[in-house]
């Protein structure tokens, strides 16, 4: 969003454009210090209003006050060069009349601003309706059909600068500016027809609805990327990953700066944006702090960091699912995973307790890390398989327990 500054600049460049064409004369706005700041005689932006024009001779000048919102200043007219007969009063009153045009139009926003807000709308879970919200996008060009995940780009050390440091923050005008050239590296990178699935979120993040069906990750998606027994909140997470790997490199070539990215699952139907875009917010917030930055970030691979910085119970389950999915059709390693944790991680207490040799029990831990890429025998690993069915077992028993009495 530009600054009243900037806003009152380009209100007074409309302002003597349409002004010098209507009355075919010299036109200058200043500001409250008398300053030229735009000019039909461009040589005179910059310099004080007055001295060079009483050195030629020229005194008599039609001035209109121009106020917008903090600003003042005044849009001034000279004498035009032809000799065509024009009242003052005319004049002042055609004046004040593209000033009015140019405040009202100013006061509406734009398109890249009505979307902006739209996504940010969607995505804060601001949906009162449905089909008001589908029409909205619609008209701006948004389409919302596909199947959609968050990538979440922070790039604040680029769009705003870094707090503290030795250099100066960066004006609201430049922001825009580098804002915009992010989100033209975005689309340039998924060649994408335009920016509409893109949306400046203010305070150096950048929003990206990526289509994630297998059609549009097709590039990115290996074979070996399907986890059976795993939701269709984690399909193409794989790819998408890869897909946000390689923007990263594209990004911090672009812009020479340190850039995070946060990962959304992909959720069913227009209600399932806000919880991607929650997926991936959590993920960059406790990713950049846990694992660093300038890296790709989602909550499959945040370990226990993930069990313990995520608020939500049913995206804790949701994890613990999807961690422990390889093993849905693996009855005898769950089985295995319980007696070896409630045996303290002990290979010879376990192995006893499961009346198998001690080189089995072994194979069977060595077959459990190779399907989910998380060892029992490493301290990290085997806290989130542990966290991982205590969850899955809880949410299988919460129904029972919640089910009505039946009438006696």
């Amino acid at each position: 969003m530009l600054s009243a500054s900037a806003r009152f600049t380009q209100i007074a460049s409309t302002i003597t454009d349409r002004v010098a064409e209507l009355l075919y004369a010299p036109v200058f706005v200043t500001d409250e210090k008398g300053v030229v700041i735009t000019s039909s005689e461009p040589h005179q932006i910059g310099l004080p209003f007055g001295l060079e024009q009483r050195e030629a001779g020229l005194t008599q000048y039609l001035r209109v006050p121009l106020c917008h919102e903090t600003k003042t200043g005044e849009v001034i007219i000279g004498k035009p060069p032809r000799q065509e007969r024009i009242s003052l009063q005319l004049a002042q009153v055609l004046i004040e009349l593209v000033i009015n045009q140019a405040a009202t139009v100013d006061r509406l926003p734009s398109q890249p601003d009505l979307k902006n807000q739209l996504i940010s709308d969607l995505l804060h879970d601001q949906i009162e309706d449905e089909a008001l919200m589908l029409s909205q996008a619609k008209r701006l060009g948004i389409d919302l059909s596909p199947p959609r995940a968050v990538i979440l780009i922070d790039a604040t050390d680029y769009i705003i600068g870094k707090p503290g440091g030795s250099e100066p923050m960066l004006s609201t005008l430049e922001q825009g500016r580098r804002a915009q050239l992010v989100i033209g590296s975005i689309v340039s990178f998924f060649h994408l027809p335009n920016d509409t699935i893109c949306a400046n979120l203010g305070q150096g993040e950048i929003a990206v609805l990526k289509a994630s069906d297998t059609k549009n990750l097709d590039l990115w998606a290996n074979r070996d990327d399907v986890v059976d027994g795993a939701s269709s909140s984690w399909a193409n997470l794989a790819a998408l990953k890869r897909a946000a790997d390689a923007l990263l490199l594209r990004l911090r070539g672009d812009t020479g700066a340190s850039i995070d990215i946060g990962i959304g699952r992909y959720h069913p139907g227009l209600f399932g944006l806000p919880r991607s875009y929650e997926d991936a917010k959590a993920a960059l917030s406790l990713g950049s702090r846990f694992q660093g930055h300038n890296r790709i970030h989602c909550l499959g691979e945040l370990g226990i960091a993930a069990f313990v910085g995520v608020a939500d119970e049913s995206t804790k389950v949701d994890l613990a699912k999807y961690l422990l999915s390889p093993l849905d059709h693996e009855a005898e390693l769950i089985a295995t995973l319980d007696v070896f944790f409630s045996e303290n991680c002990c290979p010879s207490s376990a192995a006893r307790r499961l009346s198998i040799h001690r080189n089995t029990l072994g194979y069977r831990l060595d077959k459990i890390a190779s399907l989910t890429g998380l060892d029992p025998r490493k301290f990290d690993d085997a806290v989130q398989m542990r966290l991982s069915l205590l969850l899955r077992s809880l949410q299988s028993f919460q129904p029972d327990r919640l089910r009505p009495e039946k009438a006696a």
